[in-house]
């Protein structure tokens, strides 16, 4: 079945099974016919255990939450400390 993935730059990306040999894509597209598009095999080993997993995702949680309640540091701020301490 197909699934939408992440976007980048408001490209989506697809998700697409292989069936008989063939990429399967179950939804229409929003592009001209003809329009050629490149799939890539998807690697979903990240190397992580179930704990590291369940780390990372409390850590994103955690770091969504911060985002929402404005605990954050411009970007520009980061990188001049990160530059200081070459």
């Amino acid at each position: 079945m197909l699934e939408r993935c992440d976007s980048l730059s408001g490209v989506e990306a697809l998700k697409a099974r292989v069936e008989n040999g063939r990429y399967v894509i179950d939804e229409s597209a929003d592009v001209p016919d003809g329009t050629v598009v490149y799939l890539m095999p998807v690697d979903e080993d990240d190397g992580l255990d179930d704990g590291e997993r369940a780390a990372l995702h409390e850590s994103l949680e955690a770091s969504e939450a911060d985002i929402a309640a404005g605990r954050t540091v411009p970007a520009e701020q980061v990188i001049a400390r990160l530059r200081a301490k070459l």
